[in-house]
């Protein structure tokens, strides 16, 4: 037995999927026929329903993967290959308190705010009117809309949350926000950030090394799928290949790591204590027989190669033909 308000996902024999909000007297019509929407309360997930004219309809609780995919969209959505590594990279878990910015259509939305329960939030932002309306609709369409706050607005003057667990960036420019981050998240949380292209990756990494920002790391995640044919088992002709660049660092306090001078000093400070500490070792570790032995072989370096250069021989013009011939051979 089903309530109004769940979601349904209905497939028949030939994989043909419908995902629908549970709604008394909202009836399903399909190519095969129309599905009663009582007849699907009443039947629950996991069991059939038949349409008009007889045809099976298999009733099942929709996935998070199937969610994703069934919001409505007017911008491309972030794939579930690259949503499945996020979760996991920032931590996302029920109770966690999310700060997003860039909500487009709200696949990436719908996703955080069901890990993070109803013991957590997901704090969103979205500029431009027409797709904070749309997340709207796509979250109260899933049932999740009361684990989300909607902000639209800009992120120009910061984010309206504070004491956050993450932050995930899906805007064009998020080096121009970085300074923002600190007063947003908790020190030591994860941040992810999404980009297209090769160079806005290297303009954000080159903000975050200003800031107080480690653990740097870029990924780009590709699929192959395969073909379920046990006789005949192969990839598919075509792959989910490049969709974006993911980018993760991790916050610190401002006051632990201060920026890229901090920094710099560091690595100017460790590079000459190696220097000089392996001068020094070598200094005491060297028996004074052995250097004078050096300094002996390097004293009678020039007059054997003198003796060699007065006495002619073959052996030069030998190693000549076989670098010839090897030469020869490999090409």
């Amino acid at each position: 037995m089903l309530n109004a308000g769940q979601v349904v996902l209905l497939i028949n024999p030939k994989g043909k999927r419908y995902l629908r909000v549970v709604k008394d007297g909202d009836d399903i019509h399909t190519h095969d026929g129309k599905i009663l929407m009582e007849d699907v309360i009443a039947a629950g997930y996991g069991r059939m329903v038949k349409t008009h004219l007889g045809r099976k309809y298999q009733i099942l609780k929709p996935t998070v993967h199937d969610l994703i995919k069934g919001v409505k969209r007017q911008t491309q959505i972030m794939y579930p290959k690259e949503i499945g590594y996020l979760l996991l990279k920032l931590g996302i878990g029920p109770g966690c308190r999310v700060i997003e910015s860039g909500s487009g259509s709200g696949g990436l939305t719908t996703a955080l705010a069901y890990y993070v329960g109803d013991t957590g939030k997901v704090y969103t932002h979205e500029r431009r009117p027409e797709f904070f309306k749309l997340v709207s609709k796509n979250l109260e369409w899933s049932g999740l809309s009361h684990r989300v706050e909607q902000f639209n607005l800009d992120i120009e003057e910061g984010f309206q949350a504070t004491d956050c667990d993450a932050l995930f960036l899906d805007v064009r420019t998020p080096w121009d926000y970085l300074h923002h981050i600190p007063k947003a998240v908790i020190p030591g949380s994860m941040l992810g950030f999404l980009l297209p292209t090769t160079n806005q990756v290297s303009e954000l990494i080159a903000g975050l090394d200003k800031g107080p920002f480690t653990d740097i790391e870029v990924v780009e995640i590709l699929l192959r799928r395969w073909k379920p044919v046990a006789e005949r088992l192969r990839p598919d002709d075509r792959m989910v290949a490049h969709t974006g660049f993911l980018v993760f660092a991790r916050s610190l306090d401002s006051s632990i790591m201060s920026g890229d001078d901090q920094k710099t000093e560091e690595k100017k400070e460790a590079t000459p204590e190696i220097a000089e500490t392996t001068v020094e070792n070598q200094a005491e570790t060297t028996p004074p027989e052995e250097a004078q032995t050096e300094e002996t072989t390097v004293t009678e370096a020039p007059a054997v190669e003198a003796t060699e250069a007065a006495t002619p021989e073959a052996a030069p013009e030998v190693k000549d033909d076989e670098t010839t011939e090897e030469t020869t051979d490999k090409a």
